[in-house]
């Protein structure tokens, strides 16, 4: 079995799917590892180390010679085409973004894997990328409004007066949501949270968070994660928000819904209402943004409603790749455990009677497994089908 780790081709991506310490758990199980030159270059692992640990470096990869191709990013479809029929994929595919690749992984007869799709189950949380990318991104989160802010973190008592702490703001107490919350109040904030699941109260509290309690429906669905909520109350809670809004010099948002665009949570009016020099994080600016206005990779100064000054919206991007050694160390462990559960001396050999195994896979001879992601290339057939008439 030939598995092959590629350099990440997508801009400001710096993750590697393996590292020499997976390298070593896969050779011994038999697989036989190839690497790109410099994969793992910009996340500190140089190909010296992969060679030592068991990995052929390669100057490029063929796709068309592998058994197994690991991955960060989602492939594109042209790569998608090129696998042999039979081959396997492992990595993040965002399948509800990327209906061309997953259409094309179906067509070349790809079994491909996606992380995104692992159940949120205790035996399968040691291949759960979400919650180990999201780990790192409310790490990050925390670090970049630190630098961004014209204030302290911390209480200060000094001899030429006291300096209060700043007051941050977290809405979304999923994995990303606790990091940023235990973050910042290990940098002194006063740390207050909200979440739409009234469960995350405790876990909030255990990371020295406030919970912040709203009269509003009940909002979580299966496996832990938040599901939308109606357009009342939605509303609702941005209503509800506002003050405490107001009230916070850093707001980092981190809510997002599994293969949906992420929930507004905070309009450019109640982004006004904050104190002149604040600075407003969006965790969920790829897929949306929870902040009406912000936009992925860029700062937005928004003039505050008296005029005052500005609040600084940030949109974050490729955040856990900012932090590429780590996130590559967890995200590689990811890979490599799932790949443990399906490999059979030496060979890949999936038991789809496996519920992990299952409800990862994304296309398998020929078709396309997960039946979200079959319903909206359905519907895009068909709307095309509709267009063309």
């Amino acid at each position: 079995m030939k598995l092959g780790i590629p350099r990440e081709r997508r801009e400001g991506e710096r993750r590697v799917a393996a590292t020499p310490e997976t390298v070593k758990q896969l050779a011994a199980l038999g697989v036989e590892i190839l690497l790109e030159e410099d994969a793992g270059a910009a996340a500190g692992y140089p190909d010296l180390a992969y060679s030592q640990a068991g990995a052929r470096i390669v100057s490029e990869l063929d796709p068309a010679q592998l058994d197994v191709l690991a991955h960060v990013r989602p492939l594109d479809p042209d790569t998608a085409r090129s696998l042999k029929r039979g081959a396997a994929t492992v990595g993040l595919a965002s399948p509800s973004s990327e209906l061309p690749t997953v259409q094309a992984l179906a067509d070349a007869g790809v079994t491909s894997f996606a992380l995104e799709l692992v159940p949120r189950i205790s035996r399968a949380q040691s291949m759960d990328a979400l919650s180990s990318q999201a780990l790192v991104a409310g790490y990050r989160c925390v670090l970049e409004a630190a630098i961004r802010l014209p204030r302290f973190f911390p209480l200060y008592m000094t001899a030429a007066g006291t300096v209060p702490p700043a007051r941050v703001l977290v809405l979304g107490a999923g994995v990303a949501g606790l990091q940023a919350i235990g973050t910042a109040k290990r940098l002194g904030a006063r740390v207050f949270a909200n979440d739409i699941r009234p469960a995350s109260a405790d876990e909030v509290a255990s990371m020295g968070g406030t919970f912040i309690r709203l009269d509003l429906e009940t909002a979580e669905a299966a496996g832990g994660y938040a599901r939308q909520l109606s357009s009342d109350a939605g509303t609702r809670q941005r209503q509800l928000l506002a003050p405490h809004v107001a009230q916070a010099d850093v707001l980092i948002t981190t809510a997002a819904v599994p293969g949906r665009r992420a929930p507004l949570l905070v309009t450019r009016e109640m982004v006004q209402g904050m104190r002149a020099g604040s600075v407003v994080v969006d965790l969920a600016a790829e897929s949306g943004g929870n902040v009406e206005g912000v936009v992925a990779g860029q700062d937005v100064p928004i003039p505050t409603a008296d005029g005052s000054g500005n609040v600084l919206l940030v949109g974050l991007k490729d955040a856990p790749s900012a932090m590429a050694s780590d996130a590559s160390r967890l995200y590689a462990k990811n890979v490599a455990n799932l790949l443990v559960l399906m490999v059979r001396d030496g060979a890949l050999a999936p038991d789809f009677s496996d519920e992990v195994i299952a409800g990862a896979c994304l296309t398998h001879d020929g078709s396309v497994r997960h039946q979200p992601t079959a319903d909206l290339l359905a519907e895009r057939a068909g709307s095309r089908r509709e267009g063309a008439l």
